[in-house]
C-alpha cells in the first residue's frame, strides 16, 4: 500500500503503518518523505521521479546506480558523469544524449530496450540484443527490417504490434 500513488490519503492517516521502504519510491508521498527524512531508504527515493529536490540536498545518500535510470535525474548526471552507472542509464528513456556521446560505456543489451535510442541503435544493428529490441514499443521499423533477427517469442509481449495496419512483413 505504501508504493501505491493513490493511497496517499490512507498512508497519511496511519503513518505508524507505513512502509517507508516502498513510501520512498512512491511519487505522490513526496511530502511524507519531507517531513520524515529519518526514514527515507535513499537508494530507492533515487529512483522516485518526484524526489530529486530531495537528492539535491544530500548528493552523499543518492543511490547513483538508481539515479542514473531516473528520467527526471539528467541534470544530475549530468554534473556528475564519473558517477554514472552506465547500465543503467543505457535503459533511461532522457538520457540519450548522453549516450551518443559515449557509445564506448553504453550496455547495448539496456539501449535495445531504451525506448527513444532508435537512432542509435539503427547505426549500430550489430550490437543489437535483438530479444531486448523484439520487446520495444518503438522499434517495429526496425525490426520489420530484420525480420531474420527477431525473435518472435519477445515480440509477442511488444505492445506495439497490436498497433500495425496488417504489415505484410508481420500478419
Amino acid at each position: 500500500l505504501s508504493e501505491n500513488p493513490s493511497a496517499i490519503h490512507l498512508l497519511e492517516k496511519n503513518l505508524d503503518k507505513v512502509d517507508w521502504w516502498c513510501l520512498s519510491h512512491n511519487p505522490n508521498a513526496v511530502h511524507l518523505l519531507e517531513q520524515n527524512l529519518n526514514k527515507i531508504n535513499w537508494l530507492r527515493l533515487s529512483l522516485n521521479m518526484n524526489g530529486i529536490h530531495l537528492l539535491e540536498q544530500n548528493l552523499d545518500k543518492v543511490s547513483w546506480w538508481r539515479l542514473s535510470s531516473n528520467p527526471n535525474a539528467i541534470h544530475l548526471l549530468e554534473k556528475n558523469t564519473n558517477k554514472i552507472n552506465w547500465f543503467q542509464l543505457s535503459e533511461n528513456p532522457s538520457a540519450v544524449h548522453l549516450l551518443e556521446k559515449n557509445l564506448d560505456k553504453v550496455n547495448w543489451c539496456q539501449l535495445s530496450s531504451n525506448p527513444n535510442a532508435m537512432n542509435i541503435l539503427e547505426k549500430n544493428l550489430d550490437k543489437i540484443s535483438w530479444w531486448q529490441l523484439s520487446e520495444n514499443p518503438n522499434a517495429i521499423p526496425i525490426l520489420e527490417k530484420n525480420l531474420d533477427k527477431v525473435e518472435w517469442l519477445w515480440l509477442s509481449s511488444n505492445p506495439s504490434i497490436f498497433k500495425l495496419k496488417k504489415s505484410p512483413n508481420f500478419i
